[in-house]
């Protein structure tokens, strides 16, 4: 192997240039760190109103009676409670009574056991489990689920184009797959003024709420790493994905990318 098969590639990790190795031990500091605090913050930074967002896109991915969904770098579970509660209506909407699992897979242990501690989870107990797993080699079998989703999570990734191939692998032929994560915005000027927010305001709120500026620094600046709407789209369609949507939130503050394994 070469020394970029065996992780020594050079990956950005917000402004600075790592090892993929490095980034994937540094990201795991940085949730390990922000836990106990993650959806307190993620309520403060947007306004609650990425709870919006993660709405529409569980409503596009259509949860049905019986399906099996994998929420990758999942963190404390919310998209995979509301995967369950939207299969459920479904259900009873049809008469269907077959029960929709989920697995919440996360890198992070941390960021597990913050979701497996929350209260809401008796409700789907036998359906809901939780499985520390990085999103670049998950343990599942070819064509073992029917819908994946990832929200804020694939900019954390030290190869994303990696991780789409293993979301690809682990789908059944027909499954779906979102991707919603933060983007670049539609007007250059809207981009200016959300940047200059983003550095002076956040990183300040993250340690005040919760006692890690440089976690939120980190993560302000893997944002405006990201490609763009486009770009983002071409690689999920380079990992074998068809009739890849994007829907822009907030003139493309965040986007979902929505896409099939046929």
């Amino acid at each position: 192997m070469t020394g970029q098969e065996t992780g020594d590639r050079k990956v950005s990790f917000g402004f600075e240039e790592v090892t993929e190795a490095e980034k994937v031990d540094r990201v795991k500091g940085v949730f390990r760190s922000v836990a106990s605090r993650y959806d307190i913050m993620n309520d403060a930074m947007s306004g609650g109103v990425h709870r919006l967002w993660k709405h529409d896109a569980m409503n596009r991915v259509n949860p049905q009676p019986g399906e099996r969904h994998l929420d990758v770098a999942g963190g404390t579970g919310e998209l995979a409670r509301a995967f369950l509660a939207l299969a459920d209506k479904a259900g009873a909407r049809r008469g269907d009574a077959r029960q929709a699992t989920s697995i919440v897979s996360d890198i992070n242990e941390a960021m597990l056991e913050a979701g497996k501690a929350r209260s809401d989870n008796a409700k789907w107990e036998g359906r809901l489990s939780w499985i520390c797993a990085d999103g670049q080699n998950l343990p599942f079998a070819d064509r073992s689920f029917d819908a994946v989703t990832i929200s804020f999570g694939i900019r954390n990734f030290a190869d994303r184009v990696a991780g789409l191939k293993e979301f690809r692998r682990v789908l059944k032929p027909g499954g779906r797959l979102a991707v919603l994560e933060f983007s670049q915005m539609t007007a250059p000027m809207l981009q200016k003024a959300y940047d200059a927010y983003s550095f002076a305001v956040i990183p300040g709120m993250g340690e005040m709420i919760a006692g890690d500026r440089a976690s939120y620094q980190y993560l302000i600046e893997s944002i405006r790493q990201f490609p763009d709407q486009e770009t983002f789209r071409a690689e999920i369609e380079g990992a074998g994905f068809r009739n890849v949507s994007v829907t822009n939130y907030h003139a493309g503050i965040a986007a979902l990318h929505f896409g099939w394994a046929v």
